[in-house]
């Protein structure tokens, strides 16, 4: 059976703060430090109640009035300073915060009106200090250029409330409507440290660029690849082989696994070897800083040196390795235990990830080899078990094999009759499938990032407010046919709906898993709501199962998405099993919908705009009134849901929905 995670009790949701005054004091001298900020920073300084703070900014100094979190919208921060003529326009202010950077703002960037005696007034926006408007923990005033020792002084600093505009949403739960499963695996992850479980994931994927040299013999070795200059290396002192380890940990905490299992040909064979010493191939463009023999396998000139072979580094593993270690989970009576065995990782990409063994691009013949012998294998081994492959990197990977990107153009698809590579496997699987009477392949696993420029990048990316946009605009790319990616891609990737309308035509039958994916700015909320859209999606389209690469950070925004699906109350409160239709009629609105058989429903509603509030006006068509509502609300910061006033139990539900937020309703039935 699969295992999927059961949350238990934890810290109930926070009920919601007063709302924000029109003005938050920082310091003034009638009361000196406002209750709840601290006196922070390097600056030489005096802050007494009774007269303006002074300080002393020369060494490009700084002074930080720090608070626990602040998460209201602020409109401006005002502060009055007075400073020796000669300093000019010296000082920087900035925002910061433990997940998000905020950009340095010059005082020329705001509004100055002079007073007497030399004070001058300074108003700077939010739209300059926090476009994003992320939560925030200190003010920082840092002198960006070498000044005097003479003393500064600043008076009346203070925060603003926003004025905020709302807007009116109409959106749609519709029961009458066909409905379906929501597969418990579309919440998963790869890796984690210690607590990832507390994220509510339900299913783990042992995976990325190391499982394609992972031995299990050995139990703990695995090759870099061109992650880091080619090198053997391990887990760390682990108390048994890693996988075990890896996979009884999923167990103890009620997890389904996903485990990748090498099709590359060639593992690792000890943990210190590497593919490229200097003292064999010369200089080269980088070394490590640990072993200045370990070379990167790029010349001075820039050229890729020729690898001299696998056994520098590596030990052949053909079908007959992965056979066996199958084997070996099936006698620890661990079968059961791994959701899916995924046929390795990313083949399109071995001559550059991997290319120290195989410096050759994958052809679609290859691919197909491989995938039968691989995948046959396993299948002997547990003729139970659950088999996904294609594994490709991402939009050029449906379409072209690397031969095709890196040799002639287009020559390996032009010699298959021009069909795009997934079809062609797809089609070729399914022929070998009924020439033996054995199935291989049960789920169709690709990849997937937005390819806008820094939108992903690692997990970061740029967080300016058209980035976060086009981040959030981007999840569209997995679902709506009518989006043309804003990227080089230039087209309409429809994701979804082309893999099923491939499988549909080529192997009909296959479920589809996104084995990873990230859409960035996972410490800024664009990058949480982009995650909480991409999960509503997952379960509005069937999807089997879906693996963020590779963690969220913990009390990000990103993190909290996760948890508006998998435990919103702090108490185990989550999505339910049953999708249910639901629209809103808004470009920067969406609405998840779920319900269990009782009629108990939970609802996952995102504003996407970052300034405007929105007045949901919900309509449960044919759907039972609910006898109870309860509102969840998350608007950046790190402590996650707030209870909320919920809206009136009736046949149309009016919730308000702050700028840049996930609401999540609980509707409990009438008893």
């Amino acid at each position: 059976m699969l295992l999927v995670a059961t949350i238990g009790a934890g810290p109930a949701v926070k009920p919601s703060p007063p709302a924000a005054a029109a003005r938050l004091p920082v310091f003034e001298s009638v009361i000196g430090l406002a209750p709840g900020f601290r006196d922070l920073g390097w600056a030489p300084r005096t802050l007494a109640r009774g007269a303006p703070a002074s300080f002393d900014f020369s060494g490009k100094a700084g002074w930080i009035a720090g608070h626990d979190e602040l998460k209201s919208r602020f409109g401006e921060l005002i502060f009055r300073i007075h400073q020796p003529a000669s300093f000019g326009d010296f000082l920087d202010v900035r925002l910061d915060s433990s997940v998000t950077v905020f950009p340095r703002v010059p005082l020329s960037k705001g509004k100055q009106r002079t007073l007497a005696d030399g004070w001058v007034e300074v108003t700077l926006p939010m739209t300059e200090l926090n476009p994003g408007a992320a939560a925030f923990n200190a003010i920082v005033f840092q002198a960006a250029r070498e000044v005097a020792h003479d003393r500064v002084l600043m008076d009346g600093v203070v925060l603003t409330a926003a004025a905020v505009q709302t807007r009116v949403v109409r959106m749609t739960v519709d029961c009458t409507a066909s409905r379906h499963p929501i597969s418990q695996l579309i919440y998963g992850t790869a890796n984690g440290d210690n607590g990832w479980w507390e994220l509510g994931t339900t299913a783990r994927r042992w995976g990325g660029n190391p499982n394609s040299r992972y031995n299990w013999r050995i139990g703990n070795v695995w090759n870099t690849g061109n992650d880091y200059f080619f090198r053997n290396t391990d887990y760390g002192n682990q108390p048994g082989p890693a996988w075990l380890t890896w996979l009884q940990s999923d167990i103890d905490h009620h997890v389904a696994s996903a485990l990748t299992v090498p099709a590359l040909g060639w593992v690792a064979k000890d943990n210190s070897s590497y593919s490229f010493p200097v003292s064999r191939f010369g200089a080269q463009q980088q070394q490590a800083h640990e072993n200045q023999d370990m070379g990167n396998g790029v010349n001075q000139a820039g050229q890729p040196i020729k690898p001299a072979g696998p056994e520098m580094t590596s030990v052949p593993a053909p079908p007959e390795f992965v056979s066996e270690w199958v084997k070996t989970i099936a006698a620890k009576g661990l079968t059961r235990e791994i959701s899916m065995y995924i046929i390795d990782n990313e083949p399109t990409l071995w001559q550059d990830t991997h290319r120290d063994v195989h410096p050759n691009a994958v052809t679609y013949d290859e691919l197909l080899d491989r995938t039968i012998r691989y995948a046959s294998a396993v299948r002997a081994a547990d003729p139970k078990a659950t088999i996904a492959g294609f594994a490709g990197w991402g939009w050029t990977s449906l379409f072209f094999s690397a031969a095709d990107l890196t040799g002639r153009v287009h020559s390996d698809r032009l010699t298959h009759g021009t069909t795009p590579l997934l079809p062609w496997w797809l089609r070729r699987v399914r022929e070998q499938e009924q020439r033996t009477g054995v199935r291989l392949i049960d789920v169709l696993d690709v990849h997937w990032y937005p390819q806008g420029k820094d939108i992903y990048s690692g997990g970061n990316g740029a967080t300016d407010p058209a980035s976060a946009a086009l981040r959030i605009r981007s999840v569209r790319s997995l679902w709506d046919p009518t989006y043309k990616d804003e990227s080089w891609i230039d087209e309409e990737p429809k994701l979804i709906p082309r893999l099923k309308a491939w499988i549909e035509d080529n192997d009909p039958g296959l479920k589809i898993s996104i084995g990873e994916y990230n859409f960035g700015g996972e410490k800024h909320m664009s990058g949480g709501l982009a995650q909480a859209e991409a999960l509503g999606r997952f379960g509005n389209e069937g999807i089997y199962s879906a693996f963020y690469w590779t963690f969220p950070p913990v009390n990000s925004p990103s993190y909290w998405a996760f948890r508006a699906y998998r435990n919103f109350d702090g108490q185990g409160g989550r999505f339910l099993d049953e999708s249910v239709k639901a629209r809103a009629l808004d470009p920067l609105a969406s609405i998840f919908a779920s319900r269990s058989s009782d009629g108990h429903q939970v609802l996952v509603l995102l504003n996407t705009s970052p300034e405007m509030a929105a007045k949901a006006q919900i309509d449960l068509l044919q759907c039972a009134a609910p006898g109870t509502v309860n509102a969840f609300v998350y608007t950046g910061g790190s402590e996650g849901f707030v209870s909320a006033p919920g809206a009136s139990p009736g046949q149309q539900l009016v919730q308000d929905l702050p700028p840049y937020s996930m609401t999540v309703l609980d509707l409990r039935p009438k008893r």
